[in-house]
């Protein structure tokens, strides 16, 4: 089964998106960060990933303070990207409790520190994120635009030792709306590094084909305004639930 990471996106020390819950919930759905993460693993949520768009913004991270206190409120891992571009941030956030890092301009930039890094701590708490629009690589938050094609940065992940890609496709400014399957694929199939999507899924039928290419290595999918928007069947019955709770703390699941 395919693994699914809720989305957290923080700025400003609040989060970028928020569940649109049943008429009369307002109170309980939380723009707190620490909050949402406790919400999605009372929700079952396997693990977490977190964008922290200051950080990306200001090409260092910001938001230290909430994404630990995140990792210490959630019993599962959470992997975090925006703004870690030098081995010393790297290595800060690890710290942290953080069970992955994300990657991105560095891994243009910077490939040698990609790889001092794998040496280092090893191919599981680092992941390379590629977006693309027009089918080439962009960089610092979407705003540089390089000639690199994704498989040729994938295929050098790969021969320095990277053992996952995020990848996500960008359109109009927006990450995540649509995705080729595609590419997902070849990039999957062509490296032999296993593949998290990143966005392109919006409903129950779009999951069951993105469940069709985990035997090429797409294992998991981060999502983020679906699972918000309650797109998919189930979240009908969480909404029901936290509408008779005033904390959602006892949802939570140990």
């Amino acid at each position: 089964m395919i693994l699914i990471f809720p989305l957290i996106e923080i700025s400003k020390s609040r989060c970028v998106e928020i569940v649109h819950g049943a008429p009369g919930t307002e109170h309980t759905y939380s723009v707190d960060p620490v909050n949402m993460a406790i919400l999605w693993r009372g929700e079952n949520a396997k693990t977490i990933h977190i964008i922290d768009k200051d950080g990306a913004a200001e090409g260092r991270i910001v938001n230290e303070d909430i994404i630990k206190q995140i990792v210490e409120s959630v019993d599962i891992p959470v992997q975090v990207s925006g703004g870690l571009r030098t081995y010393d941030e790297i290595q800060r956030v690890l710290n942290l409790g953080v069970y992955r890092i994300i990657l991105s301009t560095a891994a243009i930039e910077n490939p040698e520190i990609v790889e001092a890094f794998v040496k280092e701590f090893g191919t599981r708490k680092i992941a390379i994120s590629i977006v693309t629009e027009n089918g080439k690589v962009v960089t610092h938050g979407g705003s540089n635009r390089t000639e690199v094609a994704p498989i040729e940065l994938a295929q050098r992940m790969a021969e320095i030792g990277v053992s996952r890609i995020v990848y996500g496709e960008r359109k109009n400014g927006i990450i995540g709306t649509a995705i080729s399957f595609d590419t997902l694929t070849d990039l999957a199939k062509i490296t032999g590094i296993r593949i998290t999507a990143r966005g392109g899924v919006w409903n129950y039928k779009d999951l069951t084909r993105m469940q069709e290419l985990e035997k090429f290595g797409v294992d998991s999918i981060i999502m983020s305004r679906p699972l918000y928007e309650n797109c998919f069947p189930c979240q009908s019955l969480w909404r029901l639930n936290e509408k008779e709770l005033t904390d959602l703390g006892p949802t939570r699941r140990i």
